[in-house]
């Protein structure tokens, strides 16, 4: 059953959220991910959360049952079926319980003292329940022989050792590590969510400073944004925005301000990032285009147009002429990263740090002359740094 989170709440602990994400949602993008057909949830009543998950899951093509006792839990299970128990309020690594439960049929167990700690149930002298099983459905059938108002999860834990099935001990768990942890309270929700967020939005090599300036906000002010709902998708809208906004500001002649808008996108491009991995365990649909590809290819041609509106313009030249140098420099951009550690791939990748220096020099009185020394930096770096490697790998 869906108990409530905390004796004065009335909240079910399922639906505490971490990260805008509630419990019982991620305890569904599990269930979904080990492919499992049919989906039942123990509640005593149909609520709006509850109807939530039903459309989630049928949308995804699973089967959803709302039953209200262990009893009737027994009637949906066949003893050919396998079936995966999660126990209430565990909110957990998917891939990480994947693998775990992906593995065939086993009782997931912990050590005693990490999992009475924790709030676990006691299995024996040396182990603690790890709230998770996969077990054949022969198994649910003895659940009609005890009283309906039994908790179903402890009854099939027991039942499960009792008939012999294995027990598999899960990895320790920490907080930059494997989360498994029952969530029985608001307050444990909120003392777990900064943990979760700073393991989800990790970064590989060194940052850029616009990431790390990200990484920072998204740490800071993401949480409130995912509770309210707003969170990648809000960003990314008003990262396009922001092009428009500075394609506009450009087209009026204001290329300074241009590309200082065009600096701001790229740092709500890059929050938008570090958010989409927090959300990346939901049951959101990421498939098709890659927006974040996308938007950087429109962010280099929107560079490309306010530098050509801010070189200074001859008699007779043509737009294209006027563009040539922002294009090279571009373009020189995208592949000398190519053959760079990721340190200094990542400041060269970084077009809000390229934007805010040539707004710098519009401002100053010669963009033209930045873009034009910035492109020949770049391209005599492209020249020589192969020419480098080569010494230090000449045998």
């Amino acid at each position: 059953m869906l108990e409530p989170a905390g004796p004065e709440s009335a909240r079910p602990r399922a639906f505490l959220r971490i990260g805008g994400i509630t419990v019982a949602r991620q305890q569904l993008a599990l269930m979904l991910s080990l492919q499992c057909e049919r989906i039942v949830c123990l509640a005593n009543r149909l609520s709006e959360e509850v109807v939530e998950l039903q459309h989630l899951a049928e949308a995804a093509g699973a089967q959803f049952h709302v039953v209200g006792n262990s009893r009737a839990l027994s009637g949906l299970v066949t003893a050919v079926d396998e079936v995966v128990i999660v126990g209430d309020g565990l909110f957990l690594s998917i891939p990480q319980a994947c693998a775990l439960l992906g593995e065939g049929q086993a009782v997931l167990v912990q050590p005693i003292e990490q999992g009475l700690e924790a709030g676990f149930e006691r299995i024996d002298l040396n182990h603690a329940a790890a709230a998770a099983m996969r077990l054949p459905g022969r198994l649910v059938e003895r659940l009609a022989e005890l009283p309906s108002d039994c908790d179903a999860s402890s009854a099939l834990q027991r039942i499960a050792l009792q008939a012999g099935v294995r027990q598999k001990p899960i990895p320790p768990v920490g907080p930059d590590g494997l989360f498994w942890t029952l969530i029985r309270s608001e307050d444990e929700a909120h003392a777990l969510e900064p943990m979760w967020i700073r393991q989800r939005t990790q970064s590989e090599g060194v940052l850029s400073p616009t990431r790390g300036l990200a990484l920072f906000a998204v740490r800071s002010f993401g949480p409130a944004m995912l509770h309210a709902g707003t969170g990648a998708s809000a960003l990314v809208m008003a990262a396009a925005i922001m092009v428009l906004l500075a394609l506009g500001a450009g087209w009026f002649g204001l290329i300074g301000l241009g590309l200082g808008v065009l600096a701001f996108g790229w740092f709500l491009r890059e929050a938008a990032v570090l958010l989409a991995r927090i959300e990346s365990e939901t049951l959101r649909d990421r498939k098709g285009l890659d927006s974040k590809e996308i938007y950087g290819w429109i962010c280099d041609g929107a560079l490309v147009l306010l530098g050509a509106w801010g070189t200074q313009a001859h008699a007779g030249q043509h737009m294209i002429d006027r563009a040539f140098p922002a294009f090279m420099l571009i373009a020189l951009l995208r592949i000398l990263p190519r053959q760079m550690s990721p340190r200094w791939a990542g400041w060269l990748g970084d077009r809000a740090l390229l934007a805010i220096g040539l707004g710098a020099a519009v401002v100053a009185g010669f963009g033209s002359e930045a873009i034009h020394l910035a492109a020949a930096a770049v391209a005599m770096a492209g020249m020589l740094l192969p020419l480098g490697r080569s010494r230090l790998t000449r045998p």
